[in-house]
């Protein structure tokens, strides 16, 4: 840490001397994306003072974002606007917008930066896409459109870049997709309101959030089928994941009760609860180790919490329903 931080300086006294000041500050510390969704624009923070610096107009109702395989863009995902638009995430300037991409509510790269998969939220279907980029000339194939039951939400996939797991909101299921061959492998019945889904960096347990009920549960992917095998107690509402990065933790948000539950995925036991403001949504987890950031639906704010002290250490506020949140400098997903 301490010797990236050496360079970030140096790098940074350098371009100074260049001209390049501009450039280096947005290098020195990478900006926070917050996606209003009822606004159709992103709020810009800047970490060090964490305060809202801009709004970047973007497509209606931006739910999920995702960082190109080449880390060269950020994709923020217009569901109502069939679009994504891409935005530098040191400069934060408007790339391009991809158009007739249908309904992206959630996206995701498989690790093997072939497969780009997008949840179509109001259409009931998923779409799996070729892509490739040449300069800011992004082409992504249509390979199949599969259909799904009501309201496919969240996607996870595994390692090996052969399995995607979509949770199926309004139809209370999971289902998992042969990536190679573009075919369902199996649809599987779970508890209410499944929304996001986090897949344990071995493959070999998915952990489903129940935004309907009061917890989490915990399927064996390693066999043919799924198979549930623990049900974890959190607060209401278990909605999104984000892992702390150490390979043992992962948060999840709650809801429906303005908490977030650590559970410690070696163990599947809740560990560590802490409060936040009201509607808390999507998470992102810095490299400080520390600051766990949350958007908070129905506070229209920005949280930034200190998992050691248990303290909300900041409030900024954005725009209307926020949701995504993203940084450069996030810690290890995993």
């Amino acid at each position: 840490m301490k010797s990236t931080q050496f360079i970030q300086r140096a790098v940074h006294a350098i371009l100074s001397v260049c001209g390049l000041f501009s450039i280096t500050t947005a290098f020195a510390a990478s900006p926070i994306f917050v996606l209003n969704s009822l606004n159709a624009d992103v709020s810009v923070i800047d970490p060090k003072t964490f305060k809202e610096i801009k709004r970047i107009p973007v497509g209606k109702e931006p739910h999920h974002l995702y960082l190109t395989p080449d880390g060269q863009s950020v994709m923020v995902a217009n569901a109502t606007s069939n679009s994504i638009t891409l935005i530098d995430p040191r400069t934060t300037e408007v790339q391009k917008t991809i158009p007739n991409i249908a309904d992206p509510y959630h996206l995701r790269f498989s690790p093997d930066m072939k497969w780009f998969v997008t949840a179509a939220n109001r259409l009931n279907h998923v779409d799996i896409y070729r892509w490739e980029r040449k300069g800011m000339d992004i082409d992504l194939k249509l390979v199949k459109r599969i259909q799904t039951g009501k309201t496919p939400s969240h996607i996870n996939i595994d390692t090996k870049s052969k399995t995607a797991y979509i949770s199926v909101q309004d139809s209370d299921e999971l289902m998992a997709i042969d990536l190679p061959t573009q075919t369902v492998k199996w649809v599987i019945p779970t508890g209410k309101t499944p929304a996001d889904v986090y897949l344990t960096p071995d493959d070999k347990h998915l952990l489903v959030g129940l935004t309907g009920e009061n917890g989490v549960q915990v399927f064996d992917v390693t066999g043919e089928k799924g198979k549930l095998v623990k049900t974890i107690l959190t607060n209401p509402g278990a909605h999104a994941f984000r892992s702390q990065g150490d390979g043992k933790h992962v948060f999840v948000s709650d809801r429906g009760s303005n908490k977030i539950s650590r559970i410690d995925y070696t163990t599947m036991k809740v560990v560590d609860t802490y409060k936040t403001l009201a509607g808390p949504d999507c998470m992102e987890m810095l490299n400080d180790g520390k600051t766990l950031l949350v958007t908070t639906r129905w506070a229209g704010k920005l949280v930034a919490i200190d998992i050691n002290t248990k303290e909300m250490v900041k409030k900024v506020n954005v725009g209307k329903s926020p949701h995504g949140v993203w940084s450069l400098d996030h810690a290890n997903r995993q």
